[in-house]
């Protein structure tokens, strides 16, 4: 491996360790459902980001909880030695795409029927540090 390699492979992988994130994958909640809460979250500090979620009264801020407590969580694995306090970890990205939908049919009057499309989505939230801490 050539020397500017090997260093721009050194930077990833210290920048790497600065992140950390979690995927929740086939939500049953529809995409524009699960955007509303996570535009709320987006580029704010993980404890305010934390008590906007528990006391926004949408479904989907229960799951987005859940999400960005499994996100935390990967960060301190990957850095024991570091206090979350001292981070200063905020919502670096979160990401709403479509997932699968079910398909059904709803019967409709004169023999007709209609189709219902139940929406899932996939969420993919990154935390980032604003601190550069040494482990």
């Amino acid at each position: 491996m050539g020397v500017r390699k090997k260093q721009m492979a050194e930077r990833i992988k210290a920048e790497k360790k600065q992140i950390a994130f979690a995927k929740l994958n086939n939500c049953p909640t529809s995409p524009r459902k699960m955007r509303l809460v996570a535009d709320l979250v987006r580029g704010v500090q993980v404890e305010k980001a934390l008590a906007i979620l528990r006391f926004n009264p949408k479904e989907a801020s229960r799951k987005l909880e859940k999400l960005l407590l499994s996100a935390l969580a990967n960060w301190q694995a990957k850095n024991e030695d570091a206090s979350v306090e001292d981070a200063d970890l905020y919502v670096k990205e979160i990401r709403v795409d479509g997932g699968s939908m079910l398909k059904r049919l709803r019967p409709a009057p004169q023999g007709r029927a209609h189709r219902i499309r139940k929406r899932s989505n996939h969420v993919t939230l990154v935390l980032g540090s604003n601190n550069n801490i040494e482990s």
